[in-house]
């Protein structure tokens, strides 16, 4: 996310950014985003590599055509592949040939020396030494990309383990800048939200419980009913969250997103607010996700979503590299007008799927359809929707 546009090589900020969002995105923070996009990207060259990609691309390829040649498992590789070829070309390192008809085809550029990846996590370190946790994680990814791309392993063997559950945490942070501020965005519309219809909290997703001390901290009195469907992560939360916040109307229960809300407990119509980090875009069948969350709201209740939005359909985002590894990202069932794909959804996908969903008054902030010209990887968002 440079400093400068895209469309008119000035400092847009302060014309594009709600006022109050601006000291957010101060240039500390823009150096840090430009950092990881650049180590991730460096990776990933390092990934094409080892997996041979670059040599199942030599004279051009298809994404399947290289699958073939590279040995890899086509229905673990294939996202993960498409991802790894678009960043190549997205980065001058690889050229996209498309006729009409036919699936693109790649070829990598000549064989080059691999970029140092550890050079731009030295330069974080210099910079910010607290984004480094992101560092960590995606190098964790790359470590196992060629075994997981093979069929070997999968990711979230090679991701969630005694030896990875620690980079998970320092991750899902709030000390944590390249996290923290999803937290904060989603924190600020959840209040903005409950300004408007006060009452209780449903969290889904909660994982380590980082959302919810963003958004607690800044005094919520409201009952707060907090999930995760993961065990290990929901006592991890509880620990955190009953330590912060002593005497708080807390309640903890696990929650599958793609099952029944009440099976947790969550009562139809008696939350103002669902909310959730991060998470929606790993629900199996978001219609169906979507739906539950509506059920569980009062009427006027509001949905409060923060969401990594990708700014047009198809392009990379650097999070994927780490996510894409994972079945649960890159396989949810598809709706051809709204859930085309695997991953993060555009603007315009989320209010198509709100909308078809019972929901009105969808709002982005900030937002990404006015800044992605001029800020193509401004991609962190709250996503608001009223119930219908």
């Amino acid at each position: 996310m440079p400093i400068t546009s895209a469309r008119s090589g000035a400092d847009e900020r302060a014309a594009l950014l709600p006022a109050d969002l601006l000291s957010l995105f101060d240039d500390a923070f823009v150096r840090s985003c430009d950092l990881i996009e650049a180590y991730v990207a460096q990776l990933a060259f390092g990934v094409v590599r080892r997996t041979g990609l670059d040599r199942a691309c030599a004279g051009g390829a298809s994404v399947e055509e290289a699958l073939a040649r590279a040995g890899l498992a086509p229905g673990v590789a294939r996202v993960p592949t498409g991802w790894l070829l678009e960043t190549m070309v997205a980065q001058g390192w690889a050229t996209r040939t498309e006729r009409p008809g036919a699936a693109p085809r790649y070829e990598i550029a000549a064989a080059g020396a691999v970029p140092d990846a550890e050079a731009v996590a030295r330069s974080q370190a210099e910079h910010d030494r607290r984004c480094l946790p992101a560092y960590r994680l995606a190098a964790a990814a790359a470590a196992c990309y060629p075994a997981v791309l093979r069929g070997e392993t999968t990711g979230e063997a090679a991701l969630f383990n005694a030896d990875t559950i620690g980079l998970w945490g320092d991750y899902f942070s709030n000390a944590n800048p390249l996290y923290a501020v999803a937290n904060e965005l989603g924190a600020r519309a959840a209040c903005r939200a409950l300004a408007l219809r006060p009452g209780a909290v449903l969290e889904v997703g909660g994982g380590l419980g980082s959302a919810a001390e963003a958004l607690l901290a800044r005094g919520l009195a409201a009952r707060y009913r907090f999930t995760e469907l993961s065990p290990l992560f929901l006592r991890r939360a509880k620990r955190l969250l009953a330590a912060r916040f002593p005497g708080r109307d807390i309640s903890f229960a696990p929650l599958d997103i793609d099952a029944p809300f009440a099976a947790a407990g969550a009562a139809a119509g008696d939350y103002a607010l669902v909310y959730g980090v991060n998470v929606l875009h790993v629900a199996r069948d978001l219609r169906r996700t979507l739906r539950e969350m509506r059920e569980a709201l009062a009427p006027g209740g509001a949905v409060v979503i923060a969401e990594c939005v990708r700014p047009w359909p198809g392009r990379p985002v650097y999070v994927e590299f780490v996510f894409n590894l994972l079945r649960a990202f890159r396989a949810p069932v598809l709706d051809p007008d709204w859930r085309p794909g695997g991953g993060f959804l555009t603007p315009e996908q989320w209010e198509a799927a709100f909308r078809a969903n019972g929901f009105e008054a969808v709002r982005v902030e900030p937002d990404i359809a006015r800044l992605r010209e001029a800020y193509p990887s401004f991609v962190a968002a709250a996503i608001t929707a009223r119930r219908a």
